[in-house]
């Protein structure tokens, strides 16, 4: 396969490489699916199979980002899925009210804080730590009190990782897509951004997601600069290579692009 050409034929100094770190977790979007089965009305595909497939092929993780218009996953499948999750449950989105109820009822293993818009396509930039520090903060103890760790969705920014961890986050996640529009181009200079937010996360004591456009012609490298990435949250890239590899065989080879 191309893409696994693509990965097992990177080349980049080991210097970074500590393989005393543990293992980077896979967690799986399936918020393309849900759109999939939107599009047609019925439950074809449903997100609780693909969910439960994703796990018996190895996936460590199954994200949702349920927004208020419900146009892929709702919020009602966000209800279904917790009793059948048995991987960790990372459940995304803007915190607004009707969203903070939902992960209060639901109380996955994290929340991931990501400011869109009501109507906005995908996720476009991070969180302004110190702009929203009150807000933030708030969230963050009103979701820790729960016993739900809180990671914040935050551009490759020192300054912004340093402020959530003044907001009481536990993690921050990376927004990769910058990464992944320069990758090709230059791609050290495309990640070094990532590499100085990532080491100043491991300095102030934050955990270290990643996401966004991600892919297995991008995370090979991106691991092997920031091998202490606790987790990466991947949905639109796995689902367009299980279109020619099948889910099984995509789930396997972004494990090993991450090992």
């Amino acid at each position: 396969m191309r893409a696994k050409i693509l990965f097992f034929s990177e080349t980049a100094p080991q210097a970074r490489h500590n393989f005393a770190e543990k293992m980077t977790k896979l967690s799986i979007n399936i918020n393309k699916v849900a759109t999939l089965r939107n599009a047609r009305g019925g439950n074809n595909p449903d997100v609780l199979r693909v969910a439960a497939a994703c796990e018996l092929f190895g996936a460590e993780g199954i994200t949702v980002h349920p927004r208020p218009d419900e146009r892929h996953i709702r919020y009602d499948d966000v209800r279904r899925l917790r009793p059948l999750v048995t991987t960790e449950f990372n459940i995304e989105g803007n915190p607004i009210d009707s969203f903070v109820q939902l992960v209060l009822e639901v109380v996955p293993r994290q929340v991931t804080l990501v400011p869109d818009g009501h109507d906005q396509l995908t996720s476009n930039h991070g969180w302004d730590t110190l702009t929203h520090r009150t807000f933030l903060t708030d969230i963050c103890r009103t979701f820790g009190e729960a016993g739900i760790r809180t990671s914040i969705f935050v551009d490759p920014d020192p300054r912004m990782v340093e402020g959530a961890k003044a907001c009481g986050a536990d993690r921050v996640e990376l927004y990769t897509e910058p990464y992944a529009a320069g990758y090709e181009a230059h791609r050290e200079a495309a990640i070094a951004p990532f590499i100085a937010a990532a080491e100043e996360a491991r300095n102030v004591g934050l955990g270290l997601n990643a996401g966004h456009d991600l892919s297995l012609q991008n995370l090979y490298y991106y691991h092997q600069q920031i091998p202490w990435t606790d987790e990466v949250s991947i949905g639109h890239a796995v689902i367009c290579d299980a279109l020619f590899m099948g889910l099984r065989e995509t789930i396997k080879q972004y494990l090993q692009a991450l090992k």
